[in-house]
């Protein structure tokens, strides 16, 4: 997978998180939940990206 296409679906992950942030800011605890959800699925794709990348650079 390119890095491109690594950084594009998180773009993708968090546009779709947008709307359970509003709803949690509202006062919706269990779209809370679902925006944690997501922060941790950024974080653990935005670790494969720098691991690509760093990879990439010592290749």
């Amino acid at each position: 997978m390119s890095v491109e296409a690594m950084v594009q679906g998180m773009i993708d992950d968090l546009t779709a998180a947008l709307g359970d942030a509003v709803k949690h800011d509202k006062g919706n605890s269990a779209a809370g939940t679902r925006v944690r959800k997501a922060m941790q699925g950024a974080k653990a794709a935005a670790q494969d990206v720098r691991t690509k990348v760093q990879s990439d650079k010592n290749a």
